[in-house]
């Protein structure tokens, strides 16, 4: 099977070896992976602050680029459910290629979880680690246990960390707590966003985890933001750079 590997923006730009991970971590599983050139942003930040319009022409262009492949792969599941979720009110219902671009088209744990069905993997990593479930990776691409929801599901991104050899888990109070970010939420409500991330870092550091990890790096930017500032002694990695065997620095 030959994969599109979809790139946020903010990791192209801020965190380039979250998707280098990705590359290499997908390719050692035998995937054949591409990287369309002319992929930008999937339009989530346009959406969310209610600029529909704008928004039209990145989704389309999205799905003109990754309909010819089998499978579009992403190491973010807000960009994913963006495509899952949100692109509908911009094409017709019996669009081919969206349809094929939106029911085709995964998180990167999700992937080698559900279709991949990853079980070995020759990786260590000997930390205190912990985990945050980002509120689009829970709520709406459902890859864990939501604490309001009733329904059992799998935690497929720990499952995944599970593989990795010398992981030592560290638990969180509030497993599945929003970080604040929000995309523009923390640009409009600054203060708010900021204390709630806080409050995340004090959970997981307070518990002794050395790394917080996450799937989303867009939650992993503003909190690395803060432990930044507030010098606050843990690290940040995205799970890609874990499961490609990525060393703590």
């Amino acid at each position: 099977m030959t994969v599109a590997l979809f790139v946020p923006c903010y990791i192209d730009q801020l965190y380039p070896d979250v998707a280098i991970a990705s590359l290499e971590l997908l390719e050692r599983l035998g995937v054949d992976v591409d990287y369309p050139q002319g992929q930008t942003c999937c339009g989530q930040p346009m959406a969310n602050t209610g600029c529909v319009e704008d928004t039209r022409p990145i989704a389309k262009r999205t799905v003109e680029i990754f309909a010819d492949y089998e499978a579009v792969v992403c190491p973010s599941g807000s960009c994913t459910s963006m495509v899952r979720h949100h692109y509908a009110p911009f094409f017709d219902p019996d669009d081919a290629a969206f349809t094929q671009v939106r029911d085709n088209t995964y998180e990167l744990c999700e992937y080698l979880h559900d279709v991949l069905k990853v079980s070995h993997l020759d990786v260590r990593f000997p930390h205190r680690v912990s985990l945050h479930q980002s509120c689009h990776g829970l709520r709406e691409l459902r890859l864990g246990q939501s604490s309001e929801s009733m329904i059992p599901r799998e935690n497929k991104v720990r499952n995944l960390l599970n593989l990795i050899d010398g992981i030592e888990w560290v638990e969180p109070e509030r497993p599945d707590e929003c970080c604040g970010f929000g995309g523009t939420f923390a640009v409009n409500e600054a203060d708010v966003s900021a204390e709630m991330g806080r409050a995340r870092i004090a959970d997981h550091s307070g518990k002794g985890s050395e790394v917080l990890v996450s799937a989303d790096m867009s939650c992993l930017m503003h909190l690395q933001g803060i432990i930044s500032r507030e010098k606050t002694p843990i690290k940040v990695m995205h799970a890609a750079q874990l499961l490609a065997g990525r060393p703590l620095r």
